[in-house]
């Protein structure tokens, strides 16, 4: 609990350079960098200077701001660059190494977003070159995940990355990462220059041309972060702000959400067997759309308006039956005119300004392609693999996708990531996301219908059981902790039901009346919430 401000993470570390810099008077938007920069020394399974991501924040100026900083594939990346000669489907190649790396967007989208600041951008970036330099101690967790990947760092690398040793790492070692700390430094002095030019970008392009890789320093130069139009609605006296494409988060949270609008869930009740059937079928017939429509908009006309149109998704629900799940071999996209990896990492922050941020970056896998810049300390992304390298080949997380989100030069890959912010009376009352690839928008559906519907309160919306569909594979993962006598019924309608242990680290802030700012960090991880 606080009344000033509040900062949620994946890491305790990066909490707390984020509230420390609310503290020196910095704003949202300023701890966000911060935060942001340290994960990236931290938490290497997903915080990165090497992936990309996207910011969604309400600013006290009444502002409604979305950076995009998704990567992009690069200029000599085509549709079949994934495929066998006879067109069998190569993900090891999609999902690993040098040729799974899209062109890095985090840090033009820190450059951007450090317009929106007030703190010097050098002030947000010494605390992650401390912590590169000098070292931060690790966790059991932290100690066997790196020990869990020592194969695969030493497979796709061709130098020798910080994270591979001789013996094997313990909770209580000091992990170091002085090529990353020099890294730092040269965004520190020359901004997006010292990454995207100069010495980082030839060390890119050099361990690029080591591992057969096709980024060069014509895609390095020409990036950009993109300002975007957030993707708002209206939901029963809410706005809701989201992230648009080239992500699908925010249209896939309309869709659920205007699909249950109408519904009575009060009257079902939380984890009841009506509730959950209902909220499954919505997140089914929501993802068979995204797997036909949704891609760069850049690239691709996408029909948003068409397929978030009331009477579209009224239309789409049509087939609803209470007492049957449906086939999702049945379920087709809707007409219109025209393996679970936690590895993304999400943030929301709030001010005593009253300006809300969420972030949701991602390398896309855990440690992305195990790729690490020689020299330059740092992971490269594998979110090529968010591309549909088939149409019908489901990528990393099981999604499958169309012509829509086809691989192009220049191209942006479809997302998941889903980083909203609720308004109450023009103000925000929730900023909430998570990790977990296509988990993402139906945990964030989850947290709001918890809190908006069902009026549980913001730890139980975070920390109760979850659940999710995505229309292909035809199965419904619920987590361990799942209730047996609704998992029972669920099956009785229908459902096949997959169990997994978590599904996402939802990181969430409600800002109660009066200021009262309520921060909760998922326990499924070693998540943080910091405030005063």
């Amino acid at each position: 609990m606080a009344s000033n401000g509040a900062v949620v993470t994946a890491h305790p570390i990066a909490s707390k350079v984020g509230l420390e810099i609310l503290k020196l008077g910095g704003n949202a938007v300023d701890a966000a960098i911060a935060t942001q920069l340290a994960l990236a020394v931290v938490y290497p399974a997903a915080g990165n200077l090497g992936g990309g991501g996207f910011l969604v924040a309400k600013l006290k100026n009444g502002v409604e701001l979305a950076i995009d900083y998704r990567e992009k594939a690069p200029g000599k990346a085509h549709a079949d660059m994934y495929l066998d000669p006879d067109g069998t489907p190569r993900t090891d190649k999609s999902q690993y190494g040098h040729l799974s790396a899209g062109v890095p967007g985090t840090v033009a989208g820190l450059c951007e977003s450090h317009r929106h600041a007030k703190l010097p951008f050098r002030v947000l970036i010494e605390p992650a070159i401390r912590l590169a330099e000098n070292g931060f101690v690790i966790s059991r967790a932290e100690a066997n995940s790196l020990n869990a990947l020592q194969e695969q760092f030493r497979r796709y690398n061709t130098q020798t990355p910080a994270f591979v040793r001789s013996t094997a790492w313990k909770a209580g070692d000091t992990l170091v990462q002085k090529d990353l700390a020099e890294t730092l430094k040269r965004i520190r002095d020359k901004g997006k220059n010292g990454f995207y030019r100069g010495k980082t970008a030839r060390l890119i392009v050099e361990e690029m041309k080591r591992g057969r890789g096709i980024i060069s320093y014509k895609d390095l130069k020409n990036y950009r972060a993109v300002p975007r139009d957030p993707h708002s609605f209206e939901y029963k006296g809410h706005r809701v702000i989201s992230m648009g494409m080239p992500s699908s988060g925010g249209v896939l949270l309309h869709q659920m959400m205007k699909m249950i609008e109408d519904r009575n869930l009060q009257a079902f009740g939380f984890h009841s067997p009506e509730a959950v059937h209902l909220m499954a079928e919505v997140e089914r017939r929501a993802f068979a759309d995204r797997a036909e429509h949704m891609g760069d908009m850049d690239f691709y006309k996408v029909p948003v308006a068409d397929i978030t149109n009331e009477d579209y998704l009224r239309e789409r629900m049509s087939d609803f039956n209470p007492e049957k799940a449906s086939i999702s071999s049945a379920i087709r996209a809707g007409s219109v005119a025209l393996r679970e990896s936690q590895q993304t990492t999400h943030l929301s922050v709030v001010d005593k300004e009253g300006n809300a941020v969420a972030v949701t970056i991602t390398l896309n896998n855990s440690y992305g392609s195990k790729t690490v810049v020689g020299g330059a300390g740092f992971l490269l992304n594998d979110e090529m693999d968010d591309f549909s390298i088939k149409p019908g080949v489901p990528n990393l997380y099981g999604a499958v996708g169309s012509r829509a989100n086809a691989i192009e030069p220049g191209k942006r890959m479809l997302s998941s990531m889903t980083p909203t912010i609720v308004l109450k009376n023009g103000e925000p009352y929730i900023i909430v996301g998570t990790p977990g690839g296509t988990t993402i928008p139906t945990s964030v559906f989850q947290a709001l219908v918890n809190i908006l519907e069902f009026g549980l309160s913001a730890e139980d919306a975070v920390y109760r059981p979850k659940f999710h569909h995505q229309w292909q594979p035809d199965v419904l993962t619920i987590e361990k902790a799942f209730p047996a006598d609704v998992r029972a019924a669920l099956e009785a309608k229908g459902h096949k039901i997959r169990e997994v242990s978590a599904i996402g680290r939802t990181e969430l802030i409600v800002v109660h009346p009066g200021r009262r700012i309520e921060a909760i960090a998922d326990i499924r991880g070693e998540d943080s919430a910091e405030g005063y």
